[in-house]
């Protein structure tokens, strides 16, 4: 019995021995991934948002450090996700010590160098992502040995050289995503017939510097959703036989290559009949690969889910088979600049999903159908630069979306339809270059709702300019040139207060220029030669400080021109044909001036005004002086913030060439991207006096309504000043580039701190998100109430939210902003609850944020900015994207939030003071804090904009709310804490 009991106890002590040597094994395998870590750490030279900051401490475990995330049964590093945080410096070869790592996110930072060979070595790694970095150098041959992996992601940097074999061939089949786009890659796609990718569903190679044909060993990949080759220089025959056996295709893009169509770029049924299996397919993108041949009639055979075809720039002839109308969902067709003949087919209506047609620049012929206007959806028309004629059809007034209707360049004729001014909503009307005769209809003159250019130059329109035309105060460009139109210019045209570019030239205008057009405060062209237009040039358009081009020629002007204000840089070009000119200009006749009896008045004048000027007006002088000094130190804060800055004088912006930002932003790379939106893309750089900057480049091939973006965004900038605006620091403005320099915020935006990364734990606190409120309301404010010119933005939002050093909020991004009539002080407001004939602003915004209103045929309004402001409020108070809400719960968020008003508030309540940090809530400061705010957004969020707040008042009542959380921190201090 005791030989038991002793082997008993040496049995538990040989057990507790094993645990305690297991324990310290543990210990040991968790600190050498400690080691590998914090050599990692050490290669990082800049973290600006402190994500490492638990690295550096001996008392958090390594399983506890921001992004890391172990094994509990093992002790292992499994998870390193630090993506997104703006980490700079390069990716330590130690990283390979961490054996059982299974996922690496370090995407969206700025790290450079070369990829590691060593990453390798992570036999377990099923999930690499170094994306959106500056990463150089070629892909590590190594990767291809990773059997787990499932997905990589390596696109968007600086990478250069051929692509390993090895990722296509020696990867296992359990990889389904790859994307290596945005980089250098050059040489050819690396598939031999023994390479088999059967598990891949995604493959991205877009814009890099590929060639060669399409690997017939692709095939084998049969489980292919996405298919990304666009902007390469691949070339060969369209892999018909590698597309037929993806069943699964749902997105093929093969745009900007160097295709041909089969026999000799001649036939392209081939493809499309191998298209017929893939019935998932949803978009197709063939543009830019000069392909020839007809389109076949089994196009109407391939998918009927498909909702985009783009098969512009191309050679393809012929017909527009009818048997394309069987693809009923179709949203979006783009048939442009090929060499299609023949008439527009009726059938083509039929596709009543149909949003967007490109038909331009081909060879059709015929008139345009009628039954375009049963098409209730389509928003855009291009059929300029045809062959067609007859006349315009009335139909298009059934078209309640359409916005963009482009005519020109055919041979068009008869008379404008009035029922055209029925069109609320159309911003582009081109229908220049036919043989159009008969008035301007009032009707289309009156659409308000244009706001980017009409232009009817080179038809055979006559009659006078209607006065209706003024209503459009929205539109930036107005071309009538080159008709018969007589009688005086309106000067009603000065109501068009966006307008930026008119051209009047060519006809038969006569009187006075009406001095009200100079007066408009962004025109910088104005065109009115070949007309009779007499008298003096007012003088109006030579003060002006934004006119820059200039041509009064060949009309009857008369007077003295001085080569002064905007004519400084006017030659005799811009007044030839007006023979009673005079003046300074170069290569103008000099003025004659009566020299004697002028001086002896001016004489006699002066000695008889000095002495009473001594005696009366000197003292009158300094109390003026004394006057203005004490009542421009007695201004409020308000006009402070208004004229921040330099007030309203337009400021003179340093020169910044073109190459100095591409230097600052290497040849503005991808890893120096850091937005992309509907304008175009913006870039993070340093000048060399080490400036940070961001450079907003805008996309130039885009068209007039990009142009008009751009200088839409430029005028509001030069004029509003406030200091919850964004500054500009320069503009470039080329024909082939455009581009705006703003100061780089090093907080970034508000949406970055709302939904942070994974592993980003330094969220805003609620005293924060109450000042970050009172400073957007306060920027809007100044746009709606004190800006030199009303300004709506349109489109408010976390990520047009910015951040500086200190945490005050500017708001950003005037892109799609409308400008509004001034006000006067004396009169009374505009009724913003009227109904107005346009919805503008329907599109003008984001998902989620758009006012309700806007979608019942009102205008962009100040109050449709209250009600952005308050789905925001309610955003940043419940930490939910409304499209979340609208997704999840089927409603709007201020409808969920007042859905929760009555029952549910105070849970609501509770989660939102638990996830600012708020641990206790002494004597209910904060619990009133969050209350105030989720009324204030319900308050602006109503669904009549007449009983919504002014955003003022807004400004206002979130000012006193700022005020009660500063003088009330000190109390709740001990409430606040800070989670490591």
């Amino acid at each position: 019995m005791g030989c038991s009991k002793f082997s008993m106890y040496n049995f538990f002590f040989l057990i507790m021995v094993f645990s305690i040597a297991l324990g310290q094994k543990n210990d040991q395998i968790t600190l050498n991934d400690r080691d590998s870590l914090v050599s990692f750490m050490s290669m990082i030279v800049s973290d600006p948002f402190h994500v490492l900051e638990s690295w550096n401490s001996s008392n958090i475990h390594v399983c506890n450090w921001t992004g890391i995330v172990c094994d509990k049964r093992i002790h292992r590093v499994v998870e390193l996700d630090l993506s997104h945080h703006s980490l700079r410096g390069t990716i330590s070869p130690s990283i390979s010590g961490l054996s059982f790592l299974q996922i690496l996110d370090l995407s969206g930072n700025l790290l450079h160098g070369r990829i590691p060979s060593g990453l390798g070595d992570l036999v377990k790694l099923n999930q690499l992502s170094l994306s959106s970095n500056l990463l150089e150098g070629e892909i590590p041959n190594e990767l291809g040995f990773l059997h787990e992996l499932k997905y990589l992601d390596l696109g968007t940097n600086n990478l250069s050289g051929a692509i390993p074999q090895s990722l296509f061939c020696n990867c296992s089949a359990s990889l389904q995503y790859m994307d290596l786009s945005n980089n250098s890659l050059r040489g050819e796609i690396p598939m031999d017939d023994h390479c088999e990718l059967s598990g891949l569903k995604f493959l991205l190679l877009w814009s890099n510097e590929l060639v060669g044909e399409v690997p017939i060993a692709l095939s084998k990949s049969t489980k292919l959703e996405w298919l990304d080759l666009e902007s390469n220089s691949l070339s060969g025959e369209l892999p018909s036989d590698i597309v037929s056996k993806m069943p699964k295709l749902q997105f093929l893009y093969l745009s900007y290559n160097n295709f041909d169509s089969h026999s000799g770029n001649t036939d392209l049924t081939p493809f499309f009949a191998s298209l017929v299996n893939c019935t998932n397919l949803q978009e197709l993108e063939l543009a830019g690969n000069n392909l020839g041949g007809e389109l076949p009639p089994i196009i109407g055979n391939i998918s009927k889910n498909l909702a985009q075809i783009h098969l512009d720039d191309n050679l393809i002839y012929g017909l527009i088979p009818t048997q394309i109308s069987s693809l009923v969902n179709i949203t979006l067709l783009n048939l442009s600049s090929n060499h299609l003949n023949g008439t527009i087919p009726p059938e083509l209506c039929q596709m009543r999903k149909l949003e967007r047609l490109y038909l331009s620049n081909n060879s059709l012929s015929g008139v345009i159908p009628s039954a375009f206007g049963n098409v209730s959806h389509l928003g855009l028309l291009d059929l300029s630069k045809n062959n067609l004629s007859g006349l315009i059809p009335n139909t298009f007034a059934n078209l309640p979306q359409l916005r963009r209707l482009l005519l020109h360049d055919n041979y068009l004729s008869g008379t404008i339809p009035p029922s055209l001014g029925d069109c609320v909503n159309l911003e582009i009307l081109d229908l220049s270059h036919n043989r159009i005769t008969g008035t301007i209809p009032s009707a289309v003159a009156g659409l308000s709702s244009l706001k980017l250019y009409l232009n009817l130059s080179s038809n055979y329109l006559h009659g006078s300019i209607p006065l209706e035309l003024s209503k459009m105060d929205m539109v930036l460009a107005i071309d009538l040139s080159s008709n018969n139109l007589s009688s005086n210019v309106p000067s009603q045209l000065g109501s068009c207060i966006a307008l930026e570019y008119l051209n009047l030239s060519s006809n038969s205008l006569e009187g006075p220029l009406p001095s009200s057009i100079g007066r408009l405060p962004y025109l910088k062209e104005i065109d009115v030669s070949f007309n009779v237009l007499s008298g003096d040039i007012p003088q109006t358009f030579q003060a002006s400080s934004t006119l820059q081009n200039l041509n009064f020629s060949y009309n009857h002007f008369s007077g003295n021109v001085t080569d002064t204000g905007a004519f400084s840089s006017l030659t005799m070009s811009s007044f030839m044909g007006n023979s009673k000119l005079c003046g300074s200009v170069q290569g103008m006749k000099s003025c004659h001036k009566k020299k004697g009896r002028h001086f002896i008045i001016t004489i006699l004048l002066s000695l008889l005004i000095t002495p009473i000027f001594c005696v009366v007006g000197y003292p009158l002088l300094l109390r003026s002086r004394f006057r203005n000094q004490f009542a421009s130190f007695n201004k409020s804060k308000v006009i402070e913030d208004v004229e921040q800055g330099g007030g309203r004088k337009e400021q003179k912006y340093p020169r910044i060439s073109r190459m100095q930002l591409i230097e600052a932003t290497g040849g503005f790379s991808s890893s120096s991207l850091i937005g992309a939106g509907r304008y175009g893309r913006v870039y993070k750089g340093v000048l060399k006096n080490n400036m940070s900057i961001a450079v907003k480049v805008i996309d130039t091939k885009g068209g007039g309504e990009i142009s008009g973006s751009f200088k839409r965004e430029c005028q509001i900038l030069k004029r509003t000043r406030h200091r919850n605006l964004i500054r500009i620091i320069t503009t470039c403005s080329r024909p082939d580039f455009k581009a705006l320099v703003f100061p780089l915020m090093p907080n970034g935006s508000l949406e970055n701190h709302l939904y942070p990364s994974h592993g980003l734990r330094h969220q805003l606190d609620l005293a924060q998100l109450v000042n970050i409120c009172s400073d957007v309301a306060e920027g809007v404010s100044y746009l709606h109430h004190y800006s030199p010119v009303k300004v709506v933005h349109c489109d408010l939002k976390p990520s047009n939210i910015l951040l500086d050093y200190n945490m005050t909020a500017l708001v950003t991004d005037f892109g799609i902003s409308t400008l509004v009539k001034a006000v006067e002080e004396n009169t009374n407001p505009i009724d913003e609850s009227v109904t107005y004939n346009s919805t503008d602003g329907l599109l003008c915004g984001s998902i989620g944020y758009i006012a309700p209103e806007y979608g019942m045929g009102r205008r962009a309004s100040t109050k449709g900015d209250v009600f952005s402001f308050g789905v925001l409020v309610l955003e940043i108070v419940t930490g939910k994207r409304p499209t979340d809400v609208l997704f999840q719960q089927g409603s709007s968020l201020h409808e969920w939030v007042k859905s929760q008003y009555s029952h549910k508030l105070e849970a609501m309540i509770d989660e939102v003071l638990q996830r600012c940090r708020i641990v206790q809530r002494d004597s209910n400061i904060w619990h009133d804090i969050v209350l105030e705010l989720i009324e204030l957004g319900l308050m602006c969020t109503q669904y009549n904009p007449s009983t919504r707040p002014t955003m003022l008042d807004v400004a206002l009542e979130i000012g006193r709310l700022k005020q009660y959380v500063s003088t009330s921190s000190n109390s709740v201090t001990e409430d606040v804490t800070t989670k490591s």
